[in-house]
């Protein structure tokens, strides 16, 4: 398992180095497979993470 992106300081998104398969982090902390939902709930925290990081800066 290598860590293909952090989405939050909690949240990352895994690839299996050997099947290519996709992972996650769960609501629970726990690691699932990344479905189409998730990558886009991904997508969304990814967002307003970086908004919240950009306004703690000013």
């Amino acid at each position: 398992m290598i860590t293909s992106r952090n989405i939050t300081n909690h949240l990352k998104e895994y690839k299996c180095s050997v099947c290519q398969m996709e992972l996650t982090n769960n609501e629970e902390g726990a690691i699932t497979s990344l479905t189409p939902e998730l990558k886009e709930i991904n997508e969304a925290l990814v967002h307003f993470y970086q908004k919240k990081l950009k306004l703690k800066q000013h």
